[in-house]
């Protein structure tokens, strides 16, 4: 995890092996936050559990509510993405940068907008084959925390 990070309590939240948690993430966390394993969280995304009634008079009298987030395996939320009281996404999806997630999401999708839609599924066709250096520079940001170095031209 990259600082600035922000938490209500912080012993709420459970983060899964091999998880990136970029600058600026805030996971309000009155209620459980679940953190799959091999997670990227980019910039500013926000995690919240806690929410208000719509009825006015409890909502005058300042009551407040948690509902737990779960995200799968594999999940990517993009830069700004904003993860709503009570809502879970499937392993392997994507949800794109600034897309607002009010409801659950499965798994093996791509998601995006406000309120965030399913827009397709993830296929064969998102398939790629990374450069054999890519898979050590990514492993390296793992375990040190930071992103990894563009190679020089050449040297590979």
């Amino acid at each position: 995890m990259l600082p600035r990070i922000e938490v209500d309590h912080g012993s709420n939240v459970s983060i899964g092996d091999g998880t990136f948690v970029n600058y600026g993430a805030v996971f309000l966390d009155g209620a459980p936050v679940t953190i799959g394993s091999d997670c990227q969280i980019a910039t500013n995304v926000q995690l919240i559990t806690a929410t208000h009634p719509i009825d006015p008079g409890p909502r005058r009298e300042l009551w407040e509510y948690c509902l737990p987030v779960t995200l799968g395996d594999n999940v990517w939320l993009g830069a700004g993405a904003i993860v709503c009281p009570g809502v879970s996404i499937g392993s392997d999806s994507v949800i794109g940068a600034g897309s607002v997630v009010a409801k659950d999401g499965p798994a093996g999708v791509v998601a995006v907008g406000s309120p965030a839609r399913v827009l397709r599924e993830i296929g064969p066709r998102d398939r790629v084959e990374p450069p054999s250096s890519s898979g050590r520079a990514l492993s390296a940001r793992r375990r040190r925390g930071r992103r990894p170095r563009a190679a020089p031209a050449g040297s590979g």
